[in-house]
């Protein structure tokens, strides 16, 4: 975003919208399973409380509700096990299966959402990935890396532009990579020579937030090719994305205690300003990559191993595993999940109050 805190009301819209998307496919998972283990679903809600509108079909309330950044399924005893038909009182792979659905359609999700991007047809930048500079002491240095050098391959796979280049490094990070390149000759280079000396050279890929190899690159001889994938075609590339992003993630949170980086924290105020980002800079079609991740990343909190989330659930159950079956007495779970709410209710409102304050400054979110 520019100077000034603008906002684009269609991005909000979008924002609003992929949200909702987001959070129905999630809760579907929930109530779908819920629904088939014969688990007694109380209410589903869209946005949470106080309630705008509501309607009962099978005794299951079907709520939209005023504050729209979120989304409920609300099961009978969620904690106590009094009743048959209470989550509670079904074996512990049920509970299991009920509790990860939701994070499981927000990982299915992203193959879908890909894989309709991967059809839409785009322009593609395609070039000589060129080494602009190789910082000293670094893998890429240490190779034997040059500024000029452009890179051919990688591992194998034919690079032609930078962002091939930048996904092939970040995916293997912490491995050794073979850089296939092509060193100029002479004084005028190999451009349109054909000349030049082909090597491959090993570079370790450190876990780094930025230049994990070392080198800074750019583009010579650019030129756009527009692409379209066949539905059969997109289908495999949606899944092989949705895979590559997981990677991604893992590699990001590794970095993250190896002292190559910092997680960035923001809220949905932050997500509304990243989705007017992304539309300003890349066009509408990339909102389903946009969305994919965020669907990706849904998934992976929601599993986190904390009170009120799926994954804090999910915990619950595999202590009462591991205690051959001994629960943890409901009224100190549901405490624990209370505090827990709390906790992310806070954290919600301490995230937003900065994402708006750099919203006031003008200030983007950071690449």
């Amino acid at each position: 975003m520019g100077e000034g805190a603008d906002v684009n009301p269609q991005a909000i819209l979008a924002f609003v919208g992929i949200l909702a998307f987001l959070i129905v496919a999630h809760e579907a998972g929930h109530f779908l399973t819920a629904k088939l283990a014969g688990v007694k679903v109380l209410e589903a809600g869209l946005g949470y409380p106080p309630r705008l509108w509501a309607f009962r079909f099978r005794d299951t309330i079907y709520s939209l509700n005023l504050l729209p950044l979120g989304g409920f399924v609300r099961l009978l005893g969620e904690e106590d096990p009094s009743h048959p038909q209470s989550l509670a009182a079904q074996p512990a792979w049920v509970r299991l299966v009920v509790l990860a659905s939701g994070s499981f359609m927000n990982l299915a999700l992203p193959v879908f959402l890909f894989a309709v991007a991967f059809m839409i047809p785009r322009e593609v930048p395609v070039g000589l990935v060129t080494i602009a500079s190789v910082l000293p002491d670094s893998p890429a240095a240490e190779a034997g890396l040059r500024p000029g050098d452009v890179i051919l391959a990688i591992n194998g796979q034919k690079v032609s532009n930078v962002q091939e280049v930048g996904r092939l490094v970040r995916l293997n990070m912490g491995e050794v990579l073979q850089f296939t390149i092509k060193r100029p000759t002479g004084s005028f280079g190999f451009l349109g020579s054909g000349g030049g000396e082909v090597l491959t050279l090993p570079v370790k890929a450190r876990f780094r937030s930025s230049a994990p190899t070392g080198i800074r690159i750019y583009m010579t001889g650019t030129y756009t090719v527009r692409e379209r994938s066949p539905p059969w075609q997109a289908v495999a590339q949606g899944w092989t994305a949705t895979i590559d992003a997981l990677i991604l993630a893992r590699n990001e949170v590794i970095s993250w205690f190896t002292g190559g980086g910092r997680p960035q924290v923001t809220g949905p105020v932050g997500i509304a300003q990243a989705t007017e980002e992304v539309v300003e800079t890349w066009g509408w079609r990339a909102l389903l990559d946009f969305s994919a991740l965020l669907s990706i990343n849904l998934a992976i909190i929601n599993l986190l191993p904390l009170p009120m989330l799926d994954g804090g659930r999910i915990l619950f159950v595999l202590l009462e595993v591991v205690r051959r079956g001994k629960r943890i007495a409901p009224e100190k779970e549901a405490l624990v999940h209370l505090i827990g709410l709390a906790a992310i209710i806070s954290l919600a409102v301490i995230v937003t109050y900065f994402d708006v304050l750099r919203i006031i400054r003008g200030e983007g979110m950071a690449p």
